[in-house]
């Protein structure tokens, strides 16, 4: 772990839970795609920078979830380099408490007030910013979250961010979080399509192509639809489909899981809704679904 791995002329990765990817712009800067999650990531990644005696130019966002983001404000501290998120993801990163009020729904409470959805705040740029290298492509890729990006570097690598996961994540978790449905599934279709030298996902090994990996994520967030349709065949509430989800794919409650997957259900029920597959109504103070006739 906090390895770094070498994958083109130009393009490293810092092994971790959340790869960190270093672009070396010129031989003595470089740039980050992304930071870790948390002020210990964020050490580790500037001791192998100073290893190479790297200078760290900037941080490339490619979204604000707070395993992404984590080592920004101590890298920014300890270095002066300047962060750059795209659109909402900025605001995410410099206000982090948006992420789990968001994700709760209201004020958080203290149980979800810890590093694994809280980053600590960090003031950054817009990837619009005339200093963001220009030599880099924005790839947009909305779905996971609001305005999630990857970036393709000159030396053909794509950082890919968290647009698909590992066939073993979704074995053990089952409903990876998805904020969007239907921009998800155009970017696993737009991703499927796309050449690079090497795709660099987040939480997946380098590959050649992402067309597998989009395949295996686009049948299971299909397969997650017709569950929750099969649930909605009697009028029932958010709660019980919940319940339901967690027991069929025998996954554990807690209040993490709780909203991450609760998150995750509701953005499954809008886009149902939407396409006509659940309808909604309103008995004794509840809102319940069900699956539409025909």
């Amino acid at each position: 772990m906090y390895e770094l791995v070498q994958l083109g002329e130009k393009s490293y990765y810092i092994s971790s839970p959340a790869k960190i990817g270093v672009y070396v712009a010129a031989p003595d800067r470089v740039y980050l795609i992304d930071s870790g999650s948390d002020k210990d990531a964020g050490r580790k990644a500037r001791q192998i920078l100073d290893a190479n005696n790297w200078s760290l130019q900037g941080i490339l966002v490619t979204h604000s979830n707070a395993d992404h983001i984590g080592g920004c404000r101590y890298l920014k501290q300890q270095t002066g380099c300047t962060v750059f998120a795209p659109g909402i993801e900025r605001a995410f990163t410099e206000y982090p408490i948006l992420e789990t009020a968001f994700l709760y729904g209201g004020c958080p409470p203290s149980d979800l007030r810890h590093k694994f959805l809280l980053a600590q705040d960090c003031a950054c740029a817009d990837v619009t910013d005339p200093a963001f290298p220009p030599e880099v492509e924005i790839i947009p890729l909305p779905g996971h979250f609001f305005h999630m990006v990857g970036y393709r570097l000159p030396d053909g690598t794509v950082f890919a961010a968290d647009c698909v996961s590992s066939a073993q994540t979704l074995e053990k978790y089952q409903i990876g979080f998805i904020y969007d449905v239907p921009a998800y599934l155009d970017t696993l279709n737009k991703v499927s399509g796309l050449e690079a030298r090497v795709f660099v996902p987040a939480h997946a090994e380098p590959c050649a192509s992402m067309a597998p990996l989009c395949e295996v994520n686009r049948d299971k967030v299909l397969e997650i639809a017709e569950r929750i349709v099969f649930l909605c065949a009697q009028p029932v509430n958010f709660e019980a489909i919940l319940q339901q989800l967690f027991r069929q794919y025998q996954l554990e409650m807690d209040f993490a899981q709780y909203v991450l997957v609760g998150s995750t259900v509701r953005s499954y029920l809008s886009w149902l809704r939407d396409t006509g597959r659940l309808t909604v109504e309103f008995s004794d103070g509840m809102l319940l679904w069900k699956a539409a006739e025909g």
